[in-house]
């Protein structure tokens, strides 16, 4: 099984899926992580992020802040979503392994604190296509 979260450059969780520059992946075999790797991206929008995810098997993501166009991407690729989620990716890992890491189908925008995104109130300026 592949999982993916989001990375910011601390190895932290990144908190805008459709601007994700870079994944870390996690192989998992027996409920433990067997190798990881950095997988990199051009931060271009939920469609193509889902399709890279989708290319690269993964069952599974891990990110902060995601749009519902991003998710129902995702979930049509059949990757389940940890949304909602900050902190260390690796600790956030660990949680999924030892089963504390919630999952979410629910699109969020929590993210947004102070940005600026002035398209249509609190849309998070995205659109499905």
């Amino acid at each position: 099984m592949k999982i993916a979260a989001t990375l910011d450059n601390e190895g932290k969780i990144f908190q805008h899926f459709g601007h994700t520059e870079q994944f870390k992946v996690y192989e998992i075999e027996n409920n433990k992580v067997v190798s990881s790797k950095i997988l990199s991206s051009d931060g271009e929008g939920h469609s193509a992020l889902a399709q890279l995810l989708e290319n690269e098997n993964i069952n599974g993501l891990i990110c902060g802040g995601i749009g519902g166009c991003a998710v129902s991407a995702l979930t049509e690729a059949g990757i389940k979503i940890y949304a909602g989620i900050s902190g260390n990716a690796d600790e956030a890992i660990n949680a999924l392994l030892n089963g504390t890491l919630e999952q979410t189908t629910s699109p969020n925008c929590n993210h947004h604190h102070g940005e600026h995104h002035h398209e249509g109130g609190h849309s998070c300026g995205h659109s499905c296509h």
